[in-house]
């Protein structure tokens, strides 16, 4: 008989998860289903789909060596209904039982959906991350401003992390003034740890070569972790061959170095196969080695235990309808730009080549490329996020959302960002070798030659004066824009107009 059945989700793909911790190999069943619901809500990027497709067989093979029973669904199982909520109740049907332990999700829609089903199902909290949601709230709380140092900081203290007593090791919470160089002459660093297709990686291309064909991105050349062997693997080569320098050129954008000195273990601890805290306590010691300089070492951290826990936060905190945020009114459907037609701006052609390519690209590049440019043109917050959420092999809401709308779009009216993330040409050109190779001329202010993000950064600030004028780190730009003859900004707001125009 029957007592249980434990829903394991795509994303859970951790063996000491909160559902399994209870589990009675005797009396329990696991369930797992590959469905055509998680795998068409948006268009996911066929990457994504072949990652989290073998990730989760290759992890009902380690359940069942563990000695477990496991349920598993195939997409082409004629018997699959392609949603989790008709596979729930359809295993419950099959073993005449009722009650589900899941691990909390961590996107709203997942929630909503097991909710409803007519069974008892009970949720456990998700114990992979290190803020508690009930904790994110507490620390929350009263607060005018929710700005991530400050949250930082806390976990810091929490997990001991680079601490000497209370206070941090090397005597600053962050080394950001460190990490901001522009991109170097040459990178020698080759690149992430590349992995051979298993069987099961095999048989997810050909299904999704076969399904999701039309949708954006390259299927070729698979080479991603899909177990936690591979995974810890890929963390053991970043940490070895590219953390000394993540921290100085961790904003620095390069053509034909779509990595850099990244980690690109993102996608592994999304979906589970990485551990956030097993993975800074491994950074920390190859800055106690010797083997990794403090800067680098501290501003990886921070992307985790500070950026990553903070955004979960904000994303639970902010309730099922963040998305639907438009606090600037911004209405303009996605260009086709972002679907790879040649735009002429070649940082933004580069940015979505590359994501066509490896459904991958770095933070500055979504923020500072096509997040500004989405922002500066006033491109439809909902749009640009799904955008992110279907294109990026780490996207899943509770992490992009908060990142795109918030931090990228500025659509929820600062809750995330003091500030809307907009930039001229000027930022692109120091922090990257794009300009070089465009067609349009990053010193030139206005006309058909002038780098576009020249006229649209100023006309971004004219028209949302209201909103920002007040913003004192806005402040100094405004002063700068009244300074101007008004025959000058009649000439940027023409440029921008006819820029906008043609993108209409």
């Amino acid at each position: 008989m029957v007592e249980k059945l434990i829903l394991i989700l795509g994303d859970q793909l951790t063996e000491d998860i909160s559902s399994l911790r209870e589990l009675d190999p005797g009396k329990d069943v696991i369930i797992m289903a590959e469905v055509l619901g998680e795998a068409s809500y948006v268009a996911h990027h066929p990457k994504k789909i072949i990652l989290i497709f073998s990730a989760m067989r290759s992890f009902s093979d380690k359940l069942r060596s563990l000695g477990y029973r496991v349920e598993y669904s195939f997409f082409d199982d004629p018997q699959n209904t392609q949603s989790l909520s008709g596979e729930l109740i359809r295993r419950a049907e099959q073993f005449k039982c009722s009650k589900v332990t899941v691990t909390q999700p961590n996107e709203w829609r997942v929630i909503e959906d097991l909710s409803n089903v007519p069974l008892t199902v009970e949720f456990k909290e998700d114990n992979r991350f290190i803020s508690q949601i009930s904790e994110f709230n507490d620390w929350a709380e009263g607060r005018k401003q929710l700005r991530m140092e400050y949250f930082y900081r806390d976990m810091r203290r929490k997990t001991g992390l680079l601490m000497d007593g209370e206070k941090p090791v090397g005597g600053k919470w962050n080394y950001d003034q460190e990490n901001r160089k522009p991109a170097p002459d040459s990178v020698l660093h080759t690149g992430p740890k590349c992995f051979s297709n298993t069987e099961h990686t095999k048989s997810v291309i050909d299904l999704v070569s076969e399904r999701f064909s039309e949708n954006f991105g390259n299927i070729a050349n698979f080479n991603f972790a899909t177990t936690q062997s591979q995974a810890e693997e890929a963390l053991d080569h970043f940490i070895d061959k590219a953390l000394p320098d993540f921290g100085a050129y961790q904003d620095a954008m390069m053509m034909d170095q779509p990595f850099l000195f990244h980690a690109i273990i993102s996608p592994y601890l999304n979906i589970g196969l990485l551990k956030p805290l097993d993975v800074c306590k491994k950074a920390e010691k190859a800055f106690l080695d010797g083997r990794a300089p403090l800067n680098s070492v501290e501003g990886f951290i921070r992307q985790i235990i500070g950026w990553r826990e903070y955004i979960r936060g904000i994303y639970f905190l902010q309730g099922p309808n963040y998305t639907q945020n438009n606090y600037l009114d911004h209405n303009r459907p996605l260009p086709s730009l972002y679907w790879g037609k040649e735009s002429g701006l070649n940082c933004l052609d580069q940015c979505v080549k590359q994501t066509e390519e490896f459904s991958y690209a770095h933070h500055i590049q979504r923020l500072m490329v096509t997040g500004n440019f989405a922002l500066l043109t006033g491109v439809s917050p909902y749009e640009i996020h799904e955008w992110y959420l279907s294109v990026y092999i780490d996207a899943f809401e509770w992490v992009e959302a908060p990142n795109t709308i918030g931090m990228s779009q500025f659509a929820d009216g600062g809750v995330v960002a003091s500030k809307p993330y907009v930039s001229s040409g000027a930022y692109i050109n120091k922090m990257s070798n794009y300009c070089k190779s465009c067609k349009f001329k990053v010193a030139e202010k206005v006309g058909k030659d002038a780098c576009p993000f020249n006229a649209l950064y100023w006309h971004f600030l004219s028209r949302n004066r209201d909103k920002f004028q007040g913003n004192p780190r806005m402040a100094q730009m405004y002063r700068t824009w009244d300074r101007m003859n008004e025959d000058h900004k009649n000439n940027v707001i023409k440029s921008a107009d006819e820029f906008l125009n043609g993108l209409n």
